[in-house]
């Protein structure tokens, strides 16, 4: 019976040391696999004005008419334009979470939300969203100015009028992504991501001293 029972334990150690061994495994091939995917970041676009690119002061009319002003500069103020239409279902379920980020941010986060087309459809949505104390620009030319293809996209610019971050976004991880690339200096998360982990047998540019 002793015997029996010794065994029995040992057993039970060596399965106990194997299911370690199992877990330290698949811990690490999770690490792994997080370090490859890295952060998600919105979805970056090419085309219109690039991350970098100063946007001089213009007025668009906001949805009862009154001029709102994109660009420029605004000392202490940076503005967080959002494309998007009463049509675009991603839009609509991202709307609480966009206006959650936009007052989680600081003070000095001022929230446009742009669009174009019929102003009653418009009003209708506005209304049924309880925006009234929203900034909401319609202007088919905003749109034109920053060559919005696809919604929603958010474009941030910073106190001087300067474009910091821009993309497709569909999340709440995608709209601070934009926050965060503006902070760690990149135009996007994956752009800092490529800076921070280059590809094994990249080419690494280092400016020359001067």
């Amino acid at each position: 019976m002793s015997d029996a029972l010794a065994i029995s334990n040992a057993l039970l150690w060596v399965g106990l040391i194997v299911l370690g061994f199992v877990v330290m495994a698949l811990t690490r091939q999770i690490g792994l696999l997080h370090e490859r995917l890295g952060p998600a970041g919105a979805l970056a676009q090419e085309r219109g004005p690039k991350v970098g690119d100063a946007i001089p002061r213009l007025e668009f009319p906001d949805i009862m008419g009154a001029p709102v002003a994109v660009g420029g500069e605004s000392p202490g103020v940076r503005t967080l334009l959002f494309f998007l239409s009463p049509n675009c279902p991603v839009c609509e379920n991202l709307l609480p979470t966009l206006l959650k980020v936009a007052r989680d941010e600081d003070p000095g986060l001022r929230l446009i939300l742009a669009s174009d087309g019929e102003p009653g459809e418009h009003h209708e949505f506005r209304a049924r969203k309880s925006l009234e104390d929203q900034a909401y620009v319609l202007s088919l030319e905003l749109g034109l100015k920053f060559a919005v293809s696809k919604l929603p996209t958010a474009i941030l610019l910073d106190e001087q009028g300067i474009v910091r971050a821009k993309g497709l976004v569909n999340s709440r991880e995608h709209l601070e992504s934009l926050f965060n690339a503006h902070e760690l200096g990149a135009a996007s998360i994956q752009e800092f991501m490529a800076r921070e982990n280059p590809a094994p047998n990249s080419v690494v540019q280092v400016e020359a001293p001067r």
